[in-house]
This record gives structure tokens, C-alpha cells and sequence, in this order.
């Protein structure tokens, strides 16, 4: 009797109501942060289906708060760059499943999922570092300048800041170089973004490498993207560059040699037809 009943009250009441909603919404899944360079989303799945998303962010011991653009979602991610502004911060959010705009529920409490924590100086992927070489005159040095990566974040002059900008001492970048040929690679790390590098055979092409390194982060998290293969130029080498002396001797030696033999054996046949000639002559007069 009592679910006959419940069935005839829940029916007029949506005949009343068209938008309220009876039960639960599915809860987000794979909450995740994603910041490269300090622009930084909140993601999730799945897609809502006659429902949508709310997300309330917090820095640690403080009030959840919301944003315009991240209430009533069909999407799957809010982008939160603009208001995680204190760096160093630990901040999580809450990816709240809810009634469509205009929509109702009897559900006391939506659910919701919890985010990890975040903190964009530690977390944020550092992106790949663009940077030219310069070959000294003399061929015994490189240099490589370095572009400190821009970020997402503004400065109070609204200039686009940089990761030397926002990392400053704590900021290091990381080189790994290589002969052109060859396989062995060493590494070096620098403080500064030009980078002078002297322990190179001259006129050799050499590759590189570069990513940031972040000093104060835990080890997983320090270097940032590895950049593009970049290789100097390789400088056309003189004859008495390429091979030793020895070498040089020997070649031209045997080029001799082979010169002293062809005209021995030109000699040769031709002493050996004049004498066949005198012969011939001979036997004429006979």
C-alpha cells in the first residue's frame, strides 16, 4: 500500500514540477589538474547528460568559492588560471553534480568529488625551452641563448611573466649535448640562460638539448620538458685536419711509387719496340 502510495504522490508531483529531479546524479570521475606553464584546468569525466557541473575551489583553510564560467557545466573542465594566485598555495576543488540550470532536485546534498591537491609552483609542467647557438670564430666554443619560458600569469603592469620571472634563484637550466655522430652524452647545469660551452673538439657539430630545472621541487618534478634537437654547423676541415702527417706521407709516396712504375713501363716498351725495330731493319738489308 505504502509504495502504491509513494508512486501516485512522486507521479503528481512531477506532473507539478517538470523539472525536479528524484534520485542521485552521477559523481564526476578522473578529477585531475593539468597546468603547463601556470595555465592551469580542472578536468573530469564524463560528459553530463541531463545534468551538469559545478566546480568549488579553496585555498587550504579557507571557504569554497565559485566562479561565473564554472556553474551549470555541459563541459568537462574550468579553467581556473586567474584565481590560483598565490603560487605556493595548496588548493583543491569540488566537481559538483547538479540539476540543469533552471532545474530542481529533492536532494538535500549534490554529489560531489574531491580534486587532489595543487600547488602551481611545485606542480605546473614547465614547457619546452626554445634557444639559438652561436659557434665562436676560433671554432673552440659554443654558446647557447636561452628564452625563459612565458607563462600564463600577469604581472601587476598586466606584462606576461616569465619562469625566471615567477622561479627566479630557484630556477636552473639543465643541457645535454652530444657529438653530431655519436652517442655519448654529457650534461650540464646552468643558473644563468646563455650558456657557454668549451670542452668541444674544434669544428665538430654537436647537439643539444635543454629543460628547465626547478632546485626546491621534489625529484619527479624538477625538470620540465625536454626541448627540441638543436645541432651546431660542422666546419669544413682541411686535408692535414682530417688525416696525420703519416697518412699524408704514405699517400703521397705510394702516388709516386705508382707514377715511377707507369713511366718504367713506358720505358720499357719502347726501348723493347726500338729494338725490334733495329731488328727488322737488319734482316731488310740482309
Amino acid at each position: 500500500m505504502r509504495t502504491e502510495l509513494s508512486g501516485v504522490l512522486c507521479a503528481w508531483a512531477l506532473f507539478l514540477t517538470a523539472d525536479c529531479v528524484s534520485g542521485t546524479f552521477p559523481k564526476a570521475r578522473n578529477v585531475t589538474w593539468d597546468s603547463l606553464n601556470f595555465k592551469t584546468l580542472l578536468t573530469w569525466s564524463p560528459k553530463p547528460v541531463n545534468y551538469s557541473y559545478t566546480v568549488e575551489f579553496s585555498k587550504q583553510g579557507q571557504n569554497n568559492e565559485r566562479i561565473p564560467s564554472c556553474i551549470w557545466m555541459n563541459e568537462t573542465e574550468c579553467d581556473l588560471t586567474s584565481e590560483l594566485k598565490d603560487l605556493k598555495s595548496r588548493y583543491s576543488a569540488d566537481v559538483v553534480s547538479e540539476p540543469v540550470r533552471g532545474g530542481t532536485s529533492d536532494l538535500i546534498e549534490y554529489p560531489y568529488t574531491t580534486s587532489p591537491l595543487f600547488i602551481p609552483y611545485q606542480d605546473t609542467v614547465i614547457g619546452k625551452p626554445e634557444f639559438n647557438i652561436r659557434v665562436s670564430d676560433d671554432q673552440r666554443k659554443i654558446t647557447l641563448y636561452i628564452t625563459d619560458v612565458p607563462t600564463a600569469i600577469f604581472g601587476e603592469k598586466k606584462q606576461r611573466l616569465t619562469i625566471r620571472d615567477i622561479f627566479k634563484d630557484d630556477l636552473q637550466y639543465k643541457i645535454s649535448y652530444r657529438k653530431a655522430k655519436s652517442t655519448g652524452k654529457k650534461e650540464k647545469f646552468s643558473a644563468g640562460s646563455e650558456i657557454e660551452l668549451t670542452d668541444l673538439e674544434k669544428g665538430k657539430s654537436y647537439c643539444f638539448n635543454v629543460q628547465a630545472y626547478i632546485l626546491s621541487r621534489s625529484p619527479g618534478k624538477q625538470l620540465g620538458e625536454l626541448s627540441n634537437v638543436q645541432c651546431s654547423p660542422e666546419e669544413a676541415t682541411s686535408i692535414f685536419e682530417e688525416y696525420s702527417l703519416t697518412v699524408i706521407a704514405l699517400a703521397i709516396l705510394a702516388i709516386i711509387v705508382i707514377i715511377a712504375v707507369v713511366i718504367a713501363v713506358i720505358v720499357l716498351c719502347w726501348r723493347r719496340r726500338q729494338k725490334q725495330r733495329a731488328l727488322r731493319k737488319g734482316s731488310d738489308c740482309l
